[in-house]
């Protein structure tokens, strides 16, 4: 069992920056695939961004490349999501995914693992 516990959330004007935290504890597994996912209201839950095993590999939403960076510190067993140019239709609750493997995915179904979830707020 892994558990994911985010942080970093908040109310932000448009324009403005977040950095969100997932940390990652009680695995057992060699390697973790990480994962953003995000959900608005009133609409399903969507893929963000997500990180490869050590980093090397990183994949995005097309309504967020650009302007979020995944990254991941192991020694940590933290992942983040840089957001920068914030526009109110990023606002959502942001989840952290995770999944043992190598590569990510940008389904959500590819993930066995997920934190409870932290709110981000885009003011215009």
């Amino acid at each position: 069992q892994v558990e994911l516990v985010e942080s970093g959330g908040g109310l932000v004007q448009a324009g403005g920056s977040l950095r969100l935290s997932c940390a990652a504890s009680g695995t057992r597994y060699r390697s973790l695939v990480m994962a953003w996912f995000r959900q608005a209201p009133g609409k399903e839950r969507e893929f963000v961004a997500t990180i490869s095993w050590n980093g090397g590999s990183t994949a995005y939403a097309d309504s967020v490349e650009g302007r979020f960076t995944i990254s991941r510190d192991n020694a940590k067993n933290t992942v983040y999501l840089q957001m920068n140019s914030l526009k109110p239709e990023d606002t959502a609750v942001y989840y952290c995914a995770a999944v043992a493997g190598l590569r990510g995915s940008r389904s959500q179904g590819s993930y066995d693992f997920w934190g409870q979830g932290t709110q981000v707020t885009v003011s215009s």
